[in-house]
């Protein structure tokens, strides 16, 4: 689905939570970066009171039961202003979906309508200090007590959003130092303290605290899931906050264009307005480019996810279980997102920030506080290096599995460059090269796993920077075609939007001239250099003008004062 093909109703959504971010988030920025955890949770019930929370939560429960791409026009919606967004998506997305997917119907009657209005907020904690990306690392212990009325947690756990005002905890422990199962902590449960907040760079606004579990005494009837099957939980539920993490970000970085556009018009150097200058414009035209690029893969994503689930009924049993594999099918397709998510709000805050020049280095304008609050997307759910692993390493399993054809297809590949039967460009809209470039960077992105797997068999997982390399190909890949699929289907009257097209060319071009760097060093790793000079026929030039493309995107930028694309 593109942003263009959004019902009225999710539109409604996205407005409705945009107003609430713009009305009564940002106005009280100031006093929530000072830690005022009373009003963030007067913010949370009054989310609560128009549904925002409920999204995910079925009716049944106090919410509303709406599909992935409603709860990610919400997820963009809340991400004005980063405190508020980590604080809301710790609540809404990891916080309660292990309940809504995993509990029991006494569990989810006791907590769920609670937190469906705010009443009861959650917290997810995975992370411990000597597990990070490696979760099933984790040391925290549970074992029976004695009487066999509780199960009794010992260890400890790090980094905790809303740690400090949280009512519900969903706590990862090896049950007899062996099984990794999910547990359900109240705040005041004996033996569990929540430790001093942290200090961070950004984030300011939100809860980040540790957990110490002594001898806390946890309900036997607490376990959520299966004993030794907390794994399923982590794994599914982070793939699912990859997904909302990359469509998030979107909300910040339409937010910062905005910024820029305004204060590029009012601030002058030599006596004209800097949004006139061509550096300036050029960076307006690249932080567009990202953010369409980010929004065109995020929605197509929501939009397969709720396609996989449609005319499914909400109240069957195994209902849950159908919306984990429609979202595990996806899992590849979350990471990306996560990775160019995150890198792509670094890029678009690094130069609002340049934009403003000294005064972007200044507390007095919001794009400081933007650019701190940027950094930590690179590192939440599961680094950008374990990602680029995960994406590369998920292909090939689904590969080993029969899943995918990848190397059958990757073989054909083969041929065509040795018999120099490349494909041709199709159609004659405007976007028929770009289209060709796309369709010719699939088959740079497989050749190169193909080879690389080759080399390395079962070792390949061991390569990590060969990993990385194929990971940055395929994310290529698939924001190019998502691109040119969502211009293709917003055409008015048979005419490409000629802003979209010169997002798309620019794009095409980078994205163009990154792979064939990455495939370089895939080769050359893999022992395969003499193998580089049959990709040259796969390297396309044309001679659209980088100038003018450039202009085409800023003016549009500027025209519209921020993203020229609104999705309301």
């Amino acid at each position: 689905m593109a942003p263009e093909q959004l019902s009225a109703e999710q539109k409604a959504y996205w407005e409705t939570a945009h107003r609430f971010s713009r009305t009564e988030v940002l106005p009280k920025s100031a006093q929530l970066e000072k830690k005022d955890f009373g009003l963030m949770r007067d913010l949370l019930k009054k989310a609560g009171e128009i549904g925002l929370l409920g999204i995910e939560i079925p009716e049944a429960y106090g919410g509303l039961g709406l599909g992935v791409t409603t709860s990610c026009l919400v997820a963009e919606a809340k991400t004005l202003y980063g405190s508020w967004s980590v604080t809301f998506g710790g609540h809404t997305g990891i916080g309660s979906l292990p309940m809504v997917w995993y509990g029991t119907p006494a569990q989810k009657e006791k907590y769920l309508p609670r937190v469906a209005t705010g009443e009861c907020v959650c917290a997810y904690a995975l992370t411990e200090s000597v597990s990070g990306s490696d979760a099933l690392g984790a040391r925290t212990k549970a074992v029976k007590s004695a009487d066999g009325k509780h199960w009794v947690l010992n260890g400890s756990k790090q980094f905790i959003t809303n740690a400090g005002f949280a009512d519900l905890f969903m706590v990862f422990a090896k049950v007899d130092g062996e099984k990794f199962t999910c547990f359900i902590v109240e705040r005041g449960t004996p033996g569990l303290t929540v430790g001093p907040e942290e200090h961070k760079m950004g984030l300011r606004g939100s809860s980040t605290c540790p957990l110490v579990f002594e001898d806390a005494r946890v309900p036997i009837d607490n376990v959520l899931g299966e004993i030794g099957k907390g794994h399923k939980i982590a794994f599914n539920v982070l793939n699912h906050g990859r997904l909302k993490l990359g469509v998030g970000v979107l909300g910040g970085m339409k937010l910062q264009l905005e910024h820029v556009v305004a204060y590029a018009r009012d601030r002058k150097q030599f006596s004209t307005p800097i949004v006139k200058f061509g550096l300036i414009r050029e960076k307006l035209a690249r932080m567009a480019v990202a953010t369409y690029a980010t929004e065109s893969m995020a929605y197509r994503t929501a939009g397969l996810i709720d396609a996989r689930m449609e005319g499914e009924d909400k109240n069957a049993a195994d209902h849950d279980a159908k919306t984990q594999a429609a979202i595990e099918q996806y899992a590849i397709e979350a990471s990306i997102l996560k990775v160019f998510g995150s890198e792509a709000l670094g890029l678009v805050s690094d130069d609002a920030v340049q934009i403003h020049g000294g005064y972007g280095y200044i507390e007095e304008y919001p794009v400081e506080r933007a650019y701190r609050d940027a950094r930590i997307n690179r590192i939440f759910e599961g680094t950008n290096e374990i990602n680029r692993m995960l994406i590369t390493g998920m292909l090939l399993k689904r590969t080993m599995k029969g899943e995918l054809p990848t190397f059958d297809v990757a073989g054909t590949i083969a041929e065509e460059l040795d018999s120099k039967a490349l494909p041709k460009a199709r159609g004659n809209d405007a976007l028929a090269l770009e289209a060709l470039a796309a369709e010719y960077l699939k088959r740079i992105a497989l050749y190169c796993l193909k080879a690389a797997a080759e080399t390395f068999g079962l070792e390949l997982e061991k390569q990590q920077v060969v990993l990385s390399s194929l990971s940055d190909l395929i994310m290529d890949v698939f924001a190019l075609d998502s691109m040119i699929t969502r211009t293709r289907q917003a055409t008015s009257a048979g005419t490409l939007d000629a802003t979209r097209v010169a997002i798309i060319r620019l794009f095409s071009n980078q994205a163009h001239a990154r792979g064939f760097e990455s495939a370089r060093r895939v080769l050359t790793t893999s022992g395969k250099a003499d193998a580089i000079g049959k990709l040259q026929a796969l390297q396309l030039f044309n001679t659209h003008s980088h100038g003018e493309l450039l202009e085409t995107v800023a003016s549009a930028v500027e025209s519209a004062g921020g993203y020229p694309f609104p999705i309301a």
